[in-house]
């Protein structure tokens, strides 16, 4: 945890310049003044002037402590630091979900078999909103198309209805993955040409941008820095785009590599202003998309510079030093997401609301109209397990700490500390990465091989497995900055939910009610879950010197740490036992990656007030199944 440190620079408050400025005229004016008693016409100018001295001081050293991440308190002031360290801060977690989308159709008889009628299959356009019955909005980035059904996009077939032994109705299912948030939509009229032009979007929980485009249809592509002119492209893995492995259903998308000349980078002033700034080309100047080839790589080299010693970055081949074309004389189209943060993190089946604005049949004209309209009120969304990997933005202490660690990685993922960091600061429309850690899997395993074990949060903000939808995220989001000899295996870490329950010895003329509130209070601050990471123990004496600085408190006389287990009472599956974990009153998590959670703090950290003489002082474990400090 960073330090809460005040830095004073010039290290002197009121009294010191007050008595700097007497010295100074008893120095220098001995003759011409020589009344320095606290009523004297010449005390009140000096300090005055101490005033006033000491005012600047105080700005002074305030304006110097914000240059320090480590110790800035304003959010803005962290933001700029942060993107100075190439960290980008996260106002929100957009949480992901897997939805399955259902429809009702008509059998008929193909020869002598009966088979479902796709002449009223519908078709579901993509950004369509599903929604919760807390009101939280879903959208799916793919269309759905109920007639289709290959490797790639399955569509299951069941029977609905039956009569006479015979299926009347089939129903169809398809499975998309939906993402929190809400699709925005800003204009910006942008007039005569200037050298990188900036709009910001004001308004709350800016989950990310999802296009721009100006009057014209040209699109602007977002890149990290304006400098880099090299994005990747993916494409359906169809026959016409590519067709000797359009086949090979383990790869539905084709991943090509492109250089833009329209190009923005985007950043966050603070929690409510995203600033997008584009480049200084002027559009009237002659632009065309590239594509990496023997002829075009460093031709923007200096002159006489050998290719062959030249250093080469994918992210711009061609050596330009144009940072892409500044729109003009056009009105941009912004489209965002709003929305995330953990309420967003709804329970398994509670997404049964769609929209229907942007569903029609494939079929236009069909003749039956009351049998189509029965299908399309069959039309229904339902989300089979919980939504996970949103969060509210970072904390202050987040983007420190995220800041710092990001700083050495460099856009490289080098050793196991990189993945880690690249892992947290996963763009958050893929979902949010809460907890991570990275090891070998045998200490003998070579350094090319990595395990990284997640977590996310709920709804609650408890700590859950994360879903497959954050996984396939996570592993296609590394493996732009994966070394070419690294293999990295994501997998869940365990939970282990405690409660913590103490009894403490007052002194006199304190109230024994809120001495103990306090202590509770502190005890919720110290086990947020917010400050706890995986493989992180518990250290009993750190918590004895809390409630020790907590007045009031006279003894601590009795200090347990108690598992809590069983889905059936709401907490993890997994039992632990803590007198075998405690050592020299430290309780170590397990040797699977494993993090202490205390999941609800309200009842599970619980004291009591007793009398002087009462308790247990035990550095080791008891038989119960919890330790005694």
């Amino acid at each position: 945890m960073a330090e809460n440190k005040d830095i004073t620079y010039i290290n002197k408050d009121f009294n010191d310049i007050r008595a700097q400025l007497i010295n100074f005229s008893q120095t220098y004016f001995p003759n011409t003044y020589t009344d320095f008693s606290p009523s004297s016409p010449g005390m009140m100018f000096i300090e005055q002037s101490a005033y006033v001295s000491d005012v600047l001081s105080f700005y002074l050293d305030n304006q110097i402590q914000e240059t320090y991440l480590q110790y800035a308190r304003q959010f803005d002031n962290l933001y700029d630091l942060a993107y100075m360290f190439s960290y980008k801060p996260k106002v929100t977690g957009l949480a992901s979900v897997d939805l399955d989308f259902y429809q009702q159709v008509p059998s008929r008889v193909a020869g002598s078999t009966t088979v479902p009628d796709y002449d009223y299959a519908l078709f579901i356009g993509e950004n369509t909103i599903s929604t919760s019955i807390n009101g939280d909005s879903f959208i799916i980035q793919e269309a759905i198309d109920f007639s289709v059904s290959n490797s790639l996009d399955a569509t299951e077939v069941s029977v609905a209805q039956v009569s006479s032994g015979e299926p009347t109705y089939y129903l169809l299912k398809k499975s998309r993955k939906g993402t929190s948030g809400i699709i925005q939509s800003q204009t910006f009229s942008l007039g005569a040409y200037q050298e990188f032009p900036t709009i910001e979007l004001n308004t709350n929980n800016i989950g990310g941008i999802i296009d721009i485009f100006d009057s014209d249809g040209n699109q602007y592509y977002e890149v990290d820095y304006l400098g880099q002119d090299l994005i990747y492209d993916s494409i359906k893995n169809t026959n016409v785009n590519d067709p000797n492995n359009y086949q090979n259903g383990d790869a539905p998308y084709i991943l090509k590599t492109k250089s833009v000349n329209r190009r923005f980078t985007t950043r966050f002033l603070n929690e409510t202003t995203l600033q997008i700034q584009f480049g200084a080309v002027n559009p009237l100047l002659v632009n065309e998309e590239v594509t990496p080839n023997p002829n075009n790589v460093g031709i923007g080299l200096p002159f006489e510079q050998n290719k062959l010693t030249a250093a080469y970055s994918p992210s711009n081949f061609i050596f330009t030093n144009t940072y892409g074309i500044a729109p003009s004389n056009t009105t941009l189209t912004v489209r965002y997401l709003t929305g995330g943060g953990v309420n967003s993190n709804v329970d398994a089946n509670r997404i049964n609301a769609l929209s229907t604005s942007n569903t029609n049949f494939i079929k236009a004209d069909i003749a039956n109209t009351s049998l189509a309209q029965f299908v399309f009120n069959s039309l229904a969304v339902n989300n089979p397990i919980a939504a996970s990997g949103g969060q509210d933005g970072d904390s202050i202490e987040e983007i420190r700490q995220n800041s710092l660690a990001n700083y050495n990685t460099q856009l490289r993922n080098v050793t196991a500390d990189d993945y880690l960091v690249r892992a947290l600061s996963m763009p958050s429309e893929f979902g949010s990465i809460a907890k991570a850690l990275t090891q070998k899997p045998k200490p003998t395993d070579p350094n090319t091989i990595l395990d990284l074990y997640i977590l996310t949060y709920n709804q609650q903000k408890n700590l859950v497995n994360a879903s497959s939808t954050i996984k396939n995220n996570l592993q296609t989001y590394l493996n732009q900055y994966r070394m070419i000899g690294d293999t990295i295996n994501i997998k869940d870490a365990f939970v282990i939910n405690v409660a913590c329950e103490f009894d403490i010895v007052t002194l006199p003329n304190y109230n024994n009610s809120e001495v103990l509130i306090q202590c509770i209070s502190t005890l919720q601050d110290y086990f947020d879950i917010n400050k706890w990471q995986i493989n992180q123990p518990i250290i009993l004496r750190d918590i004895s010197t809390l409630i020790y600085t907590i007045p009031g408190v006279q003894t601590l006389s009795n200090l347990q740490i108690i598992n809590k287990s069983g889905t059936n009472s709401g907490y993890s599956q997994y039992a632990y036992s803590i007198p075998g974990a405690m050592q020299g009153g430290v309780i170590y998590p397990s040797l699977d990656p494993s993090i202490f959670e205390v999941k609800y703090p309200n009842t599970d950290i619980k004291g009591r007030v007793v009398a002087l003489g009462t308790g247990t002082f035990n550095m080791g474990g008891s038989p119960n199944g919890f330790g005694r400090f």
